[in-house]
């Protein structure tokens, strides 16, 4: 039988690049894989922008979601038949009327607000970047810090209306969830992860001794052993 389409989503303050280490595995182990631009504008917005990538992907398929990606693959999967799995990699799973910010604030330890710029958009929004000089430390304390600062500079914002948008029903209400994090997530806290991963019935959780909030760099092989299982 041919293997899923491993579909992976970053998430804020991140690109598609971030997944390089991930993509080569699945791609050594034979699998397909599509790296998703997330547009970062809105729940509803880029759940419909990867709904639409969806459509053009042949055969079965697994969403992998980082950060504010797990807001995007939980909103994106319900009716699409193709998708048989969810992997949240230090993502957010929320239910129905719950957003990003409301996640991360449930529990004490997200140091995020502070590191935050603003850039004031047309329309009275702000898209929101880490400021380089916190972003090692807040972000990825676990990679080395000349890779995080290529990171920090290579960020892509996300608006601050998108972190306060409430989700629509979950994906992982129907279908099968996984979850990998790190111990040491400054952006959302440990807590928040065990929580979400209980309440979505989670197959198996990995919870990462040190690991920051983008574990999944240096920590790329624990995250490909637990898509391969998701796959399978």
């Amino acid at each position: 039988m041919s293997k899923p389409t491993i579909v992976l989503v970053h998430g804020a303050f991140a690109e598609s690049a971030s997944w390089n280490g991930v993509i080569q595995r699945l791609l050594d182990a034979g699998y397909p894989a599509v790296a998703l631009a997330n547009p970062l504008r809105g729940v509803r917005h880029d759940a419909d922008y990867l709904r639409t990538t969806l459509t053009g992907i042949e055969g079965d398929v697994v969403l992998v979601g980082h950060s504010y990606g797990g807001m995007v693959i939980s909103n994106a999967s319900p009716g699409v038949t193709s998708v048989k799995a969810l992997v949240y990699v230090g993502a957010f799973a929320p239910d129905a009327g719950e957003s990003a910010g409301d996640l991360a604030g449930r529990f004490p330890g997200s140091s995020l607000g502070e590191t935050l710029a603003p850039t004031k958009l047309p329309d009275g929004t702000n898209d929101l970047y880490i400021k380089q000089d916190r972003y090692h430390h807040q972000f990825a304390a676990d990679s080395p810090a000349a890779e995080a600062a290529i990171m920090a500079v290579t960020q892509r914002p996300i608006t601050d209306a998108a972190l306060g948008e409430p989700s629509g029903e979950p994906g992982w209400k129907t279908l099968p969830s996984w979850f990998l994090f790190g111990s040491e997530d400054l952006n959302i806290p440990v807590e928040a992860h065990r929580f979400m991963a209980e309440r979505a019935g989670s197959r198996r959780t990995v919870e990462l001794a040190g690991g920051s909030h983008t574990v999944a760099i240096p920590e790329a092989a624990a995250l490909v052993e637990l898509i391969e299982e998701a796959a399978r």
